[in-house]
C-alpha cells in the first residue's frame, strides 16, 4: 500500500508542476512520500521484532486462557504464549491439579479462544495440593 501510494503521489505531482507550472509541488510530495514510507517501514519493524523475540501478546490472551483452565481447582503452574503470524498464537500450558483429567479435556476448555493455532497441554497430578499451601 505504501509503494502505491508514493507511485501516485508521485504522478500526481508530476502532472501538476507539468499542468501548472508548480515547481515546488515535486519536492514536496517526495517529502510526504518519505513519510509514509518511514511510517510504514517502522510498522513493519515493529511488528516483525514482535514475532522474532516471541513477545508475549498484549491483548489479554494469557489472561483468558488462565481464566478458562483454573476451574475446580486446576491451576496453571506454567504457561507460555506467542505469535506464530498474523492473528494466531501457540500456547503451552502446564497444569496441575487434585483432580487432573486428559490433556483433551482442558484444551476443549480454550478451544473457542480466538487465535490459539497450537496448543499443548501438560498435565501434572499433586493430591490435595490445596491443604499443602495453607
Amino acid at each position: 500500500m505504501a509503494d502505491a501510494a508514493t507511485s501516485v503521489l508521485a504522478i500526481g505531482s508530476l502532472g501538476l508542476g507539468w499542468t501548472f507550472g508548480w515547481s515546488a509541488v515535486d519536492p514536496l510530495v517526495g517529502m510526504v512520500g518519505a513519510a509514509v514510507i518511514l511510517s510504514w517501514s517502522l510498522t513493519l519493524i515493529r511488528d516483525a521484532a514482535a514475532v522474532l523475540l516471541d513477545r508475549v501478546p498484549l491483548d489479554g490472551l494469557d489472561a483468558r486462557i488462565r481464566s478458562h483452565i483454573e476451574i475446580d481447582g486446576d491451576r496453571v503452574a506454567d504457561l507460555h504464549v506467542w505469535r506464530l503470524g498474523p492473528g494466531h498464537h501457540a500456547a503451552i500450558v502446564s497444569v496441575v491439579s487434585d483432580r487432573p483429567q486428559d490433556p483433551a479435556a482442558y484444551k476443549r476448555r480454550i478451544a473457542r479462544l480466538r487465535g490459539l493455532s497450537h496448543v499443548t497441554v501438560e498435565v501434572h497430578a499433586c493430591p490435595d495440593h490445596d491443604k499443602r499451601a495453607a
